[in-house]
Parts: C-alpha cells; sequence; structure tokens
C-alpha cells in the first residue's frame, strides 16, 4: 500500500502562504521604509553640518581677514610723518580688534612701541627672531604660530607686516581663542551639542568647545587630513557606542582647518526615534502568527495527519491503527472516537463477510481440485491412450502422406497433454502438496519466465519454514495473481518473486519494472477501477491476516507486498 502524507495541509498551509508572508512583507516594507528614511536624514544631517562648518569657516576668514587689513592700514600710516601714539589713535577702533594690543618693532626686533601689556610685547621682542615676524624681504602680512604668553598663559597669534617706507614692523596679536568665541557663537550658539576643534597648520589645538572637547586631538582624526589639505566635507564614523558625524572645512586665509563633531543620536528628535520603533509593533503579530502556526500544525494538522494514516490502515483492514490515539484538540479526539466506534462496527461485518468469502474460497479450491483430478484421472489419459492409438497406427500406414498427417495428429496429442498437465498444476500446484511453499514459489517463477518473454528472478531469505496449508495455498495464489498481472498487463521484461523468512513475520513481494499504475488508496477502490485481481489478492490476504502493500509509480513499475 503506499500512502502519501502531504506536508503542508489546512489551517497550516492557510498560514505558510498567507499570514505569514504578509507579515514578513509588512516588517520588510516597515524596516525598509524606516532605513531609507534615517539615510535620508543622514544625508540632510550632513549636508547641514557641512553648509554650516563652511559659514563658520568663511566667518572665521573674513575676520582674519579685516585683522590683516587693520596691520596693513597701519604699516600704510606709519609711512607718513605720523608718530605711533598718533597712529594709534587713528586707528584705535580697529586695534580694538587685537585683544593682545599692536606694536612696532624696528627691522632688528627692537620695541618702538606699543599698546596693552609691556611686558608681553617685551617678551616678544626678545624673541623676535624665533617668531618669524615680517621682514624687509616679505612685504606680505605675516601670521606666527601660537604663542603662550608666560604671564596670562594665554595662547595668541601675530600678525605683522613690514612698512618699507619707514623701516618698521607692525605687529597686533590676538588671542584665536576669543575669535573663534565670538564668531562661531552666531553659528554654533550656547550650549549646542556640537563640538567644535580649531586647529593651525602643525595641528595644534586653537580653540575647542563642546560636550566632546579633550586637551588634544589625534592627528588621525577624521577630516584633520582633508581640512588642512584644503578639502571640506562631512564623514560618519562610529565611535565606541555611539556613531559620530564630523563636518570639516579650511580657513584659507591661516591654512588652519575647522572641524565640527556630534553624536548621531543627539541629531535624532524623539519623535524621530519614536517613529524607527514604530515598526516593532508588527514584531507581537509575527511571534503570533508564528505561535497560531506552531499550535495547528501541532494540535490540528498533525494530528488529523496522523488520523489520516490510521484511517487509510483500517481502510485496508488495520483495525487495531485506530485506536491508538493521535491526540491534538478535542475536536479531533471525538472524530478520532467516531471513527473507533465505526470501525468495531465495520470489523464485526467484516468477520461475518470473511467466513463468506473463506467458504466461496474453500469451494473454489475444491472445485480446482476436482477439475485438476478429472483432466489428470480422464481427459489426459485419453489423450495419452489417443496417442498410442496414432503410434499404432503409423505402423500398419504405408502412404508417406497418411503417415505425416498421423505425424501431425501425435505432435498436437503432445502439445495437449502438455497444456493439460500445464492446466492441471496451475489448478492443483503439486509442489506445493509434496514440496512446500519455497519449491513451489520456485517452480512458479521458472513456468512463467519460460511461457512468457519475462525473466522471473526467484529469491529465499532466512531459513524456510512449513506454514498451515491453507496459509501456504493463499500465498502461492497471491504470488500466482501477481505474475499473471504482471504478465498481462505491466509490459515488463523483468520481475522479482523473493520470500523473506523473519523472526516475527514473512514477507512475499513480486516486484516489476512495467509501466506501473496509480495505486488504490484502499480496498474500496478496487472494484471501480477495475482491478478485480488486485481485489482477490486482497481477500485472500485478508483471510489468513496477512497485510497488503502495493506500491507503484507510472513509468518505473509495481512492487507488491504481502506481510503476514
Amino acid at each position: 500500500m503506499k500512502r502519501l502524507l502531504p506536508g503542508w495541509r489546512g489551517l497550516t498551509q492557510l498560514f505558510a502562504v498567507t499570514v505569514l508572508p504578509l507579515t514578513l512583507l509588512l516588517l520588510l516594507i516597515a524596516f525598509g521604509g524606516v532605513n531609507m528614511h534615517q539615510q535620508d536624514m543622514r544625508a540632510l544631517v550632513g549636508e547641514r553640518d557641512e553648509r554650516a562648518v563652511r559659514s563658520a569657516a568663511a566667518a572665521l576668514d573674513s575676520e582674519l581677514h579685516h585683522r590683516v587689513a587693520t596691520i596693513s592700514s597701519m604699516a600704510v600710516l606709519s609711512a607718513e610723518d605720523l608718530t605711533f601714539e598718533e597712529i594709534f589713535a587713528t586707528t584705535n577702533d580697529f586695534v580694538d580688534d587685537f585683544n593682545g594690543g599692536v606694536a612696532f618693532f624696528n627691522s632688528d626686533g627692537r620695541l618702538l612701541a606699543n599698546t596693552n601689556d609691556d611686558r608681553f610685547w617685551g617678551w616678544v621682542s626678545q624673541n623676535a627672531q624665533s617668531l618669524s615676524l615680517a621682514s624687509a624681504s616679505n612685504s606680505e602680512p605675516v601670521f606666527s604660530a601660537p604663542i603662550l604668553d608666560p604671564d596670562s598663559k594665554r595662547s595668541f597669534v601675530i600678525i605683522s607686516a613690514y612698512s618699507t617706507s619707514r623701516d618698521v614692523i607692525v605687529a597686533g596679536a590676538f588671542s584665536p581663542e576669543s575669535l573663534a568665541m565670538e564668531t562661531l557663537s552666531v553659528t554654533y550658539p550656547t550650549g549646542s551639542h556640537v563640538t567644535i576643534y580649531l586647529l593651525d597648520k602643525s595641528r595644534r589645538l586653537l580653540f575647542v568647545s563642546g560636550a566632546l572637547s579633550s586637551e588634544s586631538l589625534p592627528s588621525d582624526h577624521p577630516g584633520v587630513i582633508e581640512a588642512l589639505r584644503g578639502e571640506s566635507g562631512t564623514q560618519y564614523v562610529q565611535m565606541s557606542s555611539a556613531e559620530h558625524v564630523i563636518a570639516y572645512s579650511p580657513i584659507l586665509t591661516t591654512g588652519w582647518a575647522l572641524i565640527t563633531e556630534e553624536e548621531w543620536e543627539m541629531v535624532i528628535s524623539p519623535s524621530l526615534q519614536l517613529t524607527q520603533m514604530a515598526p516593532l509593533v508588527i514584531v507581537p503579530a509575527f511571534i503570533l502568527a508564528l505561535i497560531a502556526l506552531w499550535f495547528g500544525a501541532k494540535q490540528i494538522v498533525q494530528p488529523l495527519q496522523r488520523l489520516e494514516a490510521k484511517a487509510a490502515a483500517l481502510a485496508w483492514g488495520d483495525f487495531d491503527a485506530i485506536k491508538e490515539s493521535v491526540g491534538g484538540i478535542s475536536e479531533v479526539q471525538h472524530l478520532q472516537m467516531e471513527l473507533t466506534g465505526m470501525s468495531r462496527k465495520v470489523q464485526a461485518a467484516q468477520e461475518g463477510l470473511h467466513d463468506y468469502i473463506g467458504a466461496i474460497t474453500s469451494a473454489q479450491e475444491e472445485e480446482r481440485l476436482r477439475l485438476a483430478r478429472e483432466l489428470h484421472d480422464d481427459t489426459i489419459q485419453a489423450v495419452i491412450a489417443l496417442k498410442q492409438r496414432l503410434q499404432i497406427a503409423q505402423k500398419s500406414i504405408k502412404d508417406q502422406h497418411g503417415r505425416q498427417s498421423l505425424n501431425e495428429l501425435e505432435t498436437l496429442a503432445e502439445q495437449t497433454i502438455e497444456n493439460l498437465r500445464r492446466l492441471t498444476r496451475a489448478l492443483r500446484p503439486i509442489y506445493l502438496e509434496d514440496l512446500g511453499l519455497v519449491t513451489a514459489l520456485e517452480m512458479l517463477a521458472r513456468e512463467t519466465s519460460q511461457n512468457n518473454h519475462l525473466v522471473v528472478e526467484f529469491q529465499k531469505i532466512g531459513e524456510e519454514r512449513r506454514l498451515a496449508r491453507e496459509v501456504e495455498l493463499s500465498l502461492y495464489r497471491i504470488a500466482q495473481e501477481a505474475l499473471n498481472n504482471v504478465v498481462k498487463h505491466s509490459k515488463a521484461t523483468r520481475a522479482d518473486l523473493k520470500i523473506a523468512f523473519e523472526i516475527s513475520e514473512i514477507i512475499v513481494e513480486v516486484i516489476d519494472n512495467g509501466n506501473g499504475f496509480i495505486a488504490p488508496k484502499s480496498p474500496t477502490e478496487l472494484a471501480p477501477s477495475g482491478h478485480f485481481g488486485l481485489l482477490g489478492v486482497h481477500e485472500r490476504a485478508d483471510l489468513i491476516g496477512a497485510r497488503l502493500e502495493i506500491e507503484s509509480v507510472l513509468g518505473e513499475g509495481t512492487r507488491l507486498r504481502v506481510r503476514l
């Protein structure tokens, strides 16, 4: 019997084909949409930070240009017949941009006049050579490296210009920290979560402000090299457990670099974070769908599949299979109880039918035996006597033509005798009575192979043991009918007849390589589909308590197995 149970049926198929794909699709769309939205937000924040840092760098550049213009104007004024005090008074408004003061030096670096702190400018005069101030060889304004005032411990940058007409150097000192605080407060107001770094060409920090600020900045910090090369842009860098957005821009006048840094999480508003978490609402639905799928498969579909298998076994006469519980929900268990009750009624009816079929089968075998005896004792003997008389008549006839006719009649008589003997053996398997089931099956395979265009191989497995006469006869008739079906219907070129004597059972198999057919799922389908020979095989197997199994694949062959 061939039973194929589908893997997915009913409720499981509903969940697997509809609910789960739709839930997964919703999750994919939701998280995909949030991810795309986040990528767009990242791009917008990057563009915003880049524009902001460029604007701040341009503002710083403008302030530096303004200071350069002030020093250049003072250098021009020094060419006129004005004292240094008059020059200071004339440019008093501009001098305010230099919180470190303004001073005049001669070409040797000696201090000539100054404003603000005398000690600071005295220290500058002493170190004029190392500070690389403007000189006669370079008339363009010069920016010094950051200078630390020994007294105030503040950092200053000096802008100097050389006046050729008066041979003096005009220098103005300003604090880059103060400049950055005043200029950048417009773009980055107090309390902003943006961290700002201002570096000179030597990568020294001139100004730092913000929550992420530190006393030093690594030389390989993102954006430093790019800004010092004169580039502007944005980078997203994963640092520790958070992603940072870093924007950078150069200050072209001095070659400095302005870098801003902020955490990506600080950019996202609470509403956006809530939006990102919204798709997680679908996750419980997905989990519930999985739980429902598991429950449906475990408590409904699998018990129904087991019940289907047991019902199929019941259809083939296995009345004990339906009694074993299949579990599942109460409705499935109630259905099994109903089937169990029905099976008891069917079993009672079938037992009565078995007695009737057994009587018919016994009568059929007795009639076969009677016919075989009559054919052997009467008909065959009469044909043998006819053959002997033909042989005698041949001796008395001298005509050649008459001899030939008698010879043909003798040959026909021999063929008739052989056909009658084969018919007798089919009606009454004498090998079965005298030598046992194995020898009878072996002779059956040999005769079937000899009389048909079919190679039949016989195989015995295990140690032979004799069975009851009725059992051996039923197994022989089942094998005989199976081989007849192979010869008549399968168009096979080879068949195997096997009998296996195992400890707990005896198995008889007939296997062919023919066309195959669609095997019936239950014995009730045998008669409507025209398989009357198989119906007889099933009835014989049922009478001796054996189980019939049929496996067949179109184009590949058939396997008929009887388990006793």
